[in-house]
């Protein structure tokens, strides 16, 4: 009897131990939010393969005082780059097409840029950010940079040769998304959620109308000139009246393959997860550990950027990690996983002050930073 008193009493320090850590944590986390005025944050670590922690702070809406909740759903932008990469790698495996296929062939008009016209661009170039094209004409059409639909198309090249230079660029997988359902056949959004989401028992998605408007985290911009935050509706805009005229393989940019993705941390852990495991989850293959390694393989040593992840030392001492970050909006999002020791995090928050720390906005940093002194390392 004797034995099992002094085991109930060791488990229960044990209890109290772990809460006392995790209370320290949230109040670091909440320190954080108030030393860079984040409106809301939602937080989840994965370690030895395992989410082991989860949680939301602060409020959706600051004037109501909303709370967000660990099933509420942000636009993530950027990091939806390695769901449209994802999607290709697929075609890819599946030999529909290839990375070093052209892409004036792959998307059906002319992607060459004038002042190189021998050298093709390659699908491989947008997903790395090394075909030489930039942003200057806009990414929300694909007529900005179409010859056949825009004059002025031949600013969206560099002076550089393609493959030779590295310039971040969201027209690339605007047209990426667009090739998507030019290969496949259907509709960027319904091909991410048929492939990647479903299979993976993920809620999210494209299209706003298709969500949960209660599990919506509204955005918040910061105003440097008035030192305020203003809400950013146009984050969770409906692109219902642009589908009524919609045309597979050109009007891909209504659902932003580039930065349009809305997701829960909790569900991006899981997606990361798949990342981490080269290319599989729980027993679900997505992409085979070759396509994942590829992704993961770095294009541009100035950048370490690969297909829609990048690798960095910069982030965590002595750790390399890979991932993406993404800002839109007001928003500022992380997911950034060491595929060895199989540990990674995901930061999202609706709106803070964007300071910096080594290139990333520094409430990001600092947050992943706590994360991983106080649970991981």
């Amino acid at each position: 009897m004797m034995k099992y008193c002094l085991l109930i009493m060791i488990l229960a320090g044990l209890l109290r131990g772990n809460a006392y850590a995790q209370d320290s944590i949230e109040n670091n986390l909440l320190k954080l939010m108030q030393q860079y005025q984040a409106i809301g944050l939602s937080v989840a670590v994965v370690k030895d393969n395992k989410i082991i922690y989860n949680k939301s702070f602060g409020y959706k809406n600051p004037d109501d005082k909303t709370i967000v909740r660990n099933t509420d759903i942000f636009r993530i932008a950027s990091i939806s780059k390695s769901f449209t990469a994802t999607s290709l790698m697929q075609l890819v495996e599946q030999g529909r097409i290839s990375l070093t296929d052209e892409v004036t062939r792959l998307v059906g008009f002319k992607v060459n840029n004038p002042k190189y016209p021998d050298v093709p661009i390659t699908l491989e170039m947008i997903l790395s950010h090394t075909s030489s094209i930039n942003d200057k004409n806009g990414y929300f059409t694909l007529d900005a940079i179409n010859p056949e639909k825009n004059p002025d198309w031949a600013r969206c090249y560099n002076d550089y040769k393609p493959g030779e230079g590295y310039q971040y660029c969201n027209l690339n997988f605007n047209m990426a998304g667009a090739i998507l359902e030019r290969i496949s056949g259907e509709r960027f959004d319904q091909y991410v959620k048929n492939h990647i989401l479903q299979p993976l028992h993920l809620y999210g998605g494209y299209v706003v109308d298709s969500l949960g408007h209660d599990r919506l985290v509204p955005l918040y911009e910061y105003n440097d000139s008035t030192k305020a935050f203003e809400a950013a509706p146009a984050a969770y805009a409906s692109p219902k009246a642009k589908l009524a005229g919609y045309t597979r393989g050109y009007s891909t940019p209504v659902f932003s393959p580039t930065g349009g993705m809305k997701i829960s941390a909790l569900d991006l852990a899981r997606y990361m997860m798949m990342h981490m495991n080269y290319g599989s989850s729980n027993g679900v293959q997505i992409i085979s550990e070759a396509s994942s390694k590829t992704m993961q393989t770095k294009r541009s040593d100035k950048e370490n950027y690969g297909l829609a992840l990048w690798s960095t030392e910069n982030l965590i001492n002595g750790e390399k990690m890979v991932g993406h970050t993404g800002s839109a909006y007001g928003l500022y999002s992380s997911m950034f996983f060491q595929p060895e020791k199989k540990f990674g995090f995901v930061v999202i928050t609706n709106g803070c002050i964007p300071q910096y720390k080594k290139s990333m906005v520094a409430l990001l940093y600092d947050v992943i930073n706590e994360l991983y002194n106080e649970m991981v390392k």
